[in-house]
């Protein structure tokens, strides 16, 4: 009972895992958007004080970024897709060209996981004559051949997450006065990295302070970076 219990729960993990996977994507892209743009309005900021030029240059970042971000994502998820569709294929050909051959192997790969001969081929018989292709494509695939991956699902929440995450230091950065824009700016960024470093290691169960150190420390040296090229151009030097 605890073995079929187990199986029948499977997809239901998957899933889990997959809406854990587009949530940690979405921190990511948030995280990409705030550090990008965060570098490129404060080296413009360092350069001048135009608050016209900081918008252009932090606008066309965002756009820039947000477009890239998609067709990555895009792209990388398709090719991830036509991958799964193609083991898909293979395994329904092989299912119908040599379905003894297949049973043997599932039950084999049950017996691999702890289970005692006589109760793999019984796993292996009930679960092939509910449904062959989904019981083989999770074992041997690890694909649920009903919850393929999505690219424009993808594209979308990684193009949003970034242009959400690059508004913040967009939106810092014009708000206050020209002596405040780069420490405003700095300190809202910071924050912002914090809470999506404890956000991603709490999602994937890591520690705290190293993903949060991680996370400013990265964002802290591209500002800083970034701050220093503005500084030396705007001095024509």
């Amino acid at each position: 009972m605890a073995d079929a219990d187990r199986h029948e729960g499977e997809p239901h993990e998957q899933n889990s895992a997959a809406r854990l996977n587009w949530l940690r994507a979405g921190v990511l892209g948030a995280n990409d958007g705030i550090v990008s743009t965060a570098g490129l309005v404060i080296g413009v900021a360092a350069a001048t004080t135009d608050r016209g030029a900081i918008v252009t240059a932090g606008l066309a970042g965002l756009a820039a970024g947000a477009m890239s971000m998609a067709a990555g994502e895009y792209v990388s998820v398709s090719t991830q897709r036509d991958t799964e569709r193609a083991l898909i294929a293979k395994e329904i050909r092989e299912l119908r060209e040599m379905p003894d051959e297949e049973l043997a192997e599932l039950a084999s790969l049950y017996e691999d996981r702890g289970l005692s001969p006589d109760l793999a081929r019984q796993v292996a018989v009930q679960l092939t004559e509910h449904d062959a292709l989904a019981a083989h494509a999770e074992v041997e695939l690890g694909i649920d051949p009903a919850a393929l991956t999505n690219p424009w699902h993808a594209a979308w929440a990684s193009m949003i997450a970034f242009t959400v995450g690059a508004l913040l230091p967009l939106i810092a950065i014009l708000l206050p006065p020209v002596t405040a824009r780069i420490p405003v700016t700095a300190l809202s960024v910071v924050v912002a990295l914090a809470l999506t470093g404890w956000t991603s290691a709490r999602m994937g169960g890591a520690r705290l302070r190293p993903a949060i150190v991680r996370n400013v420390g990265g964002g802290v040296l591209a500002m800083v970076v970034t701050y220093v090229i503005g500084y030396v151009v705007g001095l024509g030097i």
